[in-house]
Parts: C-alpha cells; sequence; structure tokens
C-alpha cells in the first residue's frame, strides 16, 4: 500500500512528491498526462522572494503587497508563511539546480539571482529565467524527481476518490492508454490537479485539460470547494489566440496603449484593475496594444525571447517594430478545494491540496503576479511532510472495490450511450457563456440567466455522448469527462458570483461597485449526502 499517492504531476505534485519522499515515505504520482505537459510551463514572469537584489525589499513588504491585492480575503496567517519561505523556497531550487538569470556583480562569489517587478508589487521581486521560468522549475523538479526515484503513472485520468468514513483511502482511475478502470490504495493523497480555468474554452490562457477534475472529485466525494467566483483575467493575451504574453514584459516597461496610441492605465496596477481598464477600451470600440518597442531588440531578445517568439507565431508580428494585439482572457482560479491550515481538505481526511486547485487562502480576491510559483513550491514542501505524517498512523487496512466497480459501470455506459447530441459544440457555448456573463464584469441579471443555461445544458448532456468507440488512447472518451466535470462546476461559481453582492478584486459586478465588509468571508459549498449540491 502505498503511503503517499500524489495526483497531478505538474509543479505542486513534483514538489510535494519530493518532499514526501524525502520525509521518508513511498511515493507515486499519478497524471493524465506528462510532467512536462503541465500548466506550470506557462508561468512565464517569475516567482517572488523579498531578497532585495535589487533595491530594497523586506518579507513585510512581501506580505503586505499579497493581503491588498487579495482586497484582504486571505488568511493572514498563511500568507506570513507563505511570503517568510519565499527566501528559502529560492534557496532549495538553487540548489536543485534551476538555472534563474543573473546580475553581474559577483556577490558572495557569485551572481545573484536577477529579480523583476510585477503588477501589485511595491519592489522588483519576481525571480525569473528569462521568460520561462515556469518551464525551467518544472523540468528541474522533474529530474530531480527521476534522480529520486520516484514512481509515476502517466496518462491516467483521475475518475474519483474512494473514502471511507469521511477517510480517503486512494482513488480510481482511468488508463488512458489501455481503457482499463484501476484502483490505487493509498494512506493519504495529495491533490495537485491545478485549476478550472478551460471553463472559459477559447477565452482562457489555459490548456483545454484545466478543467477542475481534481476540484470536481473532492465535491463528489464530500468535501468543500471555497471562493469559487473568484476567477483572475489576465490582463495580456495575444488577441487572435488567447495565448499568454507574461506580466515581465510590461515589468521590463512595456505600455498598454489603445488604437490612438495613448496610455490609458498605470501597467502595473494589479491585474484586476488592468484587466477592467483594458475591457473598459474595448467596450468603448478602442483596439488595445502592448507597445515593448522602446525596449529595443536586443533587450527583448535577452529578457523576453519567448514573448517575441510566440507574437511572430501567433499574431504575425516583430515586437521590436510593431504593437502587439492583445485581450484580457481568464487566466487563474483563486478558489478551489477548500483545506485547513495543514492544507488538508475540510470533509476529507488524510487528503490533501496543493496549487491552483487549492484554496490555501492566499490569493483571495485577486492573486500577486509571482505568487503562484511561490506557493506551488514553498506549500507543495509543505503538503508533502504533512502527507507522510499522516501516512505514518493511517490504517494498512486496503479498501474494497466498490469505487472501482461503480466507475467501471459508468465507463461502459459512456460506451453504450447513443451519441444523439455532440458535445464539443457544448463546451464552445460554456466557454462564451462564461466570458460574456461570468467574466470580467458581472451584472446579477445575466448571472442568474447564465445559471438557466448551464443548468438546461446539464439536462442535455443526459443525451450526449462520445463517437469514437476505441477502448485504447480515446482523446473523445477524456474530453468528455473534462466536460461533465466543467459542467458540475460551473453552477457552484455562478452560484457564488450571485450571492456575493459586491465588487472585491477579480469579482466586480454591476450595480454593487463597491467593497461591502459584510462579504469579507469566504463562500463555502459542499454537497449534501444526498448528492444535491
Amino acid at each position: 500500500m502505498i503511503d503517499v499517492l500524489i495526483i497531478g504531476s505538474g509543479g505542486a505534485g513534483l514538489t510535494a512528491a519530493l518532499s514526501a519522499k524525502e520525509s521518508g515515505a513511498s511515493v507515486l504520482v499519478a497524471g493524465k498526462t506528462y510532467p512536462t505537459n503541465s500548466q506550470t510551463s506557462m508561468a512565464q514572469g517569475g516567482i517572488n522572494a523579498a531578497l532585495a537584489n535589487v533595491g530594497e525589499d523586506h518579507i513585510s513588504s512581501h506580505i503586505s503587497d499579497t493581503i491588498k491585492s487579495a482586497h484582504g480575503l486571505c488568511d493572514e496567517d498563511m500568507v506570513r508563511k507563505m511570503c517568510a519561505d519565499a527566501p528559502q523556497t529560492i534557496e532549495w531550487l538553487e540548489n536543485l539546480g534551476v538555472p534563474f538569470s543573473r546580475l553581474d556583480n559577483n556577490k558572495k562569489g557569485k551572481d545573484t539571482i536577477a529579480q523583476r517587478q510585477m503588477g501589485g508589487a511595491s519592489a522588483k521581486r519576481a525571480c525569473y529565467a528569462q521568460d520561462y521560468t515556469g518551464l525551467k522549475i518544472l523540468h528541474t523538479l522533474y529530474d530531480t524527481c527521476l534522480k529520486e526515484n520516484i514512481d509515476f503513472l502517466d496518462e491516467h485520468y483521475l475518475l474519483n476518490l474512494i473514502v471511507k468514513d469521511d477517510t480517503v483511502r486512494g482513488a480510481t482511475f482511468f488508463n488512458i492508454r489501455t481503457g482499463e478502470v484501476i484502483q490505487i490504495n493509498a494512506k493519504s493523497v495529495v491533490m495537485a490537479t491545478g485549476g478550472y480555468g478551460s471553463l472559459y474554452h477559447g477565452h482562457t490562457t489555459n490548456a483545454y485539460g484545466s478543467t477542475g477534475d481534481g476540484v470536481a472529485a473532492v465535491l463528489r466525494a464530500g468535501g468543500a470547494v471555497s471562493d469559487m467566483e473568484f476567477i483572475q483575467f489576465h490582463p495580456t493575451a495575444l488577441k487572435h489566440s488567447s495565448i499568454l504574453i507574461s506580466e515581465s514584459a510590461r515589468g521590463e516597461g512595456g505600455y498598454l496603449v489603445n488604437e490612438a496610441g495613448e496610455r490609458f492605465v498605470d501597467e502595473l496596477k494589479p491585474r484586476d484593475e488592468v484587466a477592467r481598464a483594458i475591457f473598459a477600451q474595448l467596450e468603448e470600440g478602442q483596439r488595445v496594444f502592448l507597445d515593448v518597442r522602446h525596449l529595443g531588440e536586443e533587450k527583448l531578445m535577452e529578457l523576453l525571447p519567448q514573448e517575441v517568439e510566440l507574437c511572430k507565431m501567433h499574431e504575425h508580428v516583430d515586437p521590436a517594430k510593431e504593437l502587439i494585439p492583445i485581450k484580457p482572457v481568464a487566466h487563474y482560479t483563486m478558489g478551489g478545494i477548500d483545506v485547513d491550515y495543514a492544507l488538508e481538505v475540510n470533509g476529507i481526511k488524510g487528503c490533501f491540496a496543493v496549487g491552483e486547485c487549492s484554496n490555501a487562502k492566499v490569493h483571495g480576491a485577486n492573486r500577486l503576479g509571482g505568487n503562484s510559483l511561490l506557493e506551488i513550491i514553498a506549500f507543495g514542501r509543505f503538503t508533502g511532510e504533512n502527507a507522510y505524517k499522516h501516512a505514518v498512523y493511517a490504517s494498512n487496512k486496503e479498501a474494497d472495490n466498490t469505487q472501482k466497480a461503480q466507475d467501471k459501470a459508468q465507463i461502459e455506459d459512456i460506451y453504450a450511450q447513443e451519441n444523439t447530441s455532440n458535445f464539443y459544440p457544448y463546451r464552445e457555448l460554456l466557454g462564451n457563456l462564461f466570458y460574456e456573463k461570468v467574466g470580467i464584469v458581472r451584472e446579477n441579471k445575466q448571472l442568474h440567466e447564465s445559471l438557466k443555461e448551464v443548468i438546461e445544458m446539464q439536462m442535455t448532456q443526459k443525451s450526449m455522448g462520445i463517437s469514437d468507440k476505441s477502448k485504447t488512447n480515446n482523446q473523445n472518451l477524456i474530453d468528455f469527462l473534462e466536460f461533465r466535470n466543467a459542467l458540475l462546476l460551473a453552477p457552484t461559481i455562478i452560484s457564488a458570483a450571485i450571492a456575493r453582492d459586491e465588487s472585491r478584486g477579480a469579482h466586480f459586478k454591476v450595480g454593487f461597485e463597491e467593497e461591502n465588509e459584510a462579504f469579507k468571508k469566504h463562500i463555502v459549498l459542499q454537497w449534501k449526502k444526498n448528492n444535491e449540491e
């Protein structure tokens, strides 16, 4: 029986795996894709730590900036822990071999780590590796896991958690390669499955698979979710492809301009403010651009080579010579699985959650740029330790196969279901619905309309099926399972947005434009025992 089962092989999962293994646990990492394909690779700009390598900075300032960006909707003890752990986190990553960009100053016998300013920060605090920061961290973590002989189970799609007496006993998976439903028994489980940004299909920087699979599994298993209404829209995605152009482009001095060439916002304000300012320009019929021409080609290729290549490839513009057309799109989900101070899921003992799938109460109403990579590493290490501590005292008795049998029957039902209604157009419809009515600016009438449309879509889902009946490597089936999870989570987001009659951070509601002290609280949702939400 495995001590610690990690579900999700991105930066949070890999860090938790290394931490649990170092503590003495037997560890297995299961993911629906491959580790190097995770969303962590899309975090380009940097990872925050108050090192003061470029100008003055303090941990207290990092804490203050995070709380301010969160609009007070955070647990200050958790924020303090994350920010205080940041310098040690960078040191740990550096010792693993992450190739951070350097300053040519040769302090302490070596060049110190370079840092840049991100939106909402009071100092140059984000440590970076050009504009490949998340990718470099991810590859280094994966290499280290391989060196530590940590076991991986790739291309295994999470179906459900196995829970007995409110305690996790393992999980069931669908083996994508073989079409087999399997059960993995474990003393502790760590959810590191990522966020739910792909509900905004076609209007998000996220990969198609970011459908909140782990969040949905926890909800089905009796765990709680919270702050689901808080979705961060990144101000600068490429207009036609929604591909992210990192905040580092503005951190290095890029301007935001309308088609009249006017700068209309302080580019380094928090993301929610910048995104709304761009949205207002678009509503007025103005096109919006990112202008980095003044930085010069040499500096762009030194600091932002990936952004240059993405612009050339997807927008056919050369940033050194031309304006970059942009729009704000869904980027990061602040809400998710509700956890306590040890990152244990509220409602399920022995199950922990870390990273974007988890609501550790550090991002609140609006995540500070550079804090997502910090969270997955600092809290990933913390979670791995806590999962092992639980495993030490957990029962060795394996769970029965009741959940496996139920899931196997469900998969067989999907194969047998007549495909009278193609679900792919509904996936597009859901993405457009969320972007238009549950987006940057919200209004109660539209929220109620969107909830009604989602419920109708859930009813129509009963007639949806798959056209590909292959038992092996069936992407059509995986897409369908992901869509079901997206539809399951959609009402939780809309319901929470309806309940929050105020504007706070990323949640901006027409008619309730000010923060209301009565809503300085977390909206927690949990299924009833009879599976009614």
